[in-house]
C-alpha cells in the first residue's frame, strides 16, 4: 500500500468540492486544479488575464510549499484555458516563476472553468 498523505494550507484557496488541495504519495505530489482565487477571501481575483494567472501560480507554489516542494519541483504542468490567445501571456508570466529546466507541460484550450475563471492549472511535482 502506498504512503498517502493528503496537504492542505491556508495560503492556497480552501477546496471547493469533493477533493484536497493535493495529495502526496511516496515522492510524488499530486496537484489539484487552482483557479485564480484570493485564500483569505475565496473571491476571484479581478482583473485581467495576468493577473488571474499570477493568482494561481502564487496559489501553486503555496501548497508545493506545504508539501515540503516548490514550483521548481513541478515536472508536469496543465494549463487550461479559455481563450488560447492568452497562451504568449502564459509563457511571459511562467518565465518569472519558474527557471530551467521546465516542467513538462501541456495548454488546453476548454469553453469555461469554475467561477468564471480565464486560467486553471493543476500538475505533477515530485520531493526529494
Amino acid at each position: 500500500m502506498t504512503n498517502k498523505s493528503v496537504i492542505q494550507t491556508e495560503n492556497a484557496p480552501k477546496a471547493i468540492g469533493t477533493y484536497s488541495q493535493a495529495v502526496k504519495a511516496g515522492q510524488t505530489v499530486y496537484l489539484s486544479g487552482q483557479i485564480p482565487l484570493n485564500p483569505e477571501t475565496m473571491e476571484l481575483v479581478s482583473g485581467d488575464f495576468a493577473e488571474q494567472t499570477r493568482q494561481v501560480f502564487d496559489n501553486l507554489r503555496a501548497v508545493c510549499r506545504a508539501a515540503g516542494g516548490d514550483l521548481g519541483d513541478i515536472v508536469k504542468l496543465n494549463i487550461y484555458l479559455t481563450d488560447l490567445s492568452n497562451f504568449a501571456t502564459v509563457n511571459e508570466i511562467m518565465a518569472t516563476y519558474f527557471k530551467e529546466p521546465y516542467p513538462a507541460r501541456a495548454a488546453i484550450g476548454i469553453s469555461q472553468l469554475p467561477k468564471g475563471s480565464l486560467v486553471e492549472m493543476d500538475g505533477i511535482m515530485v520531493t526529494s
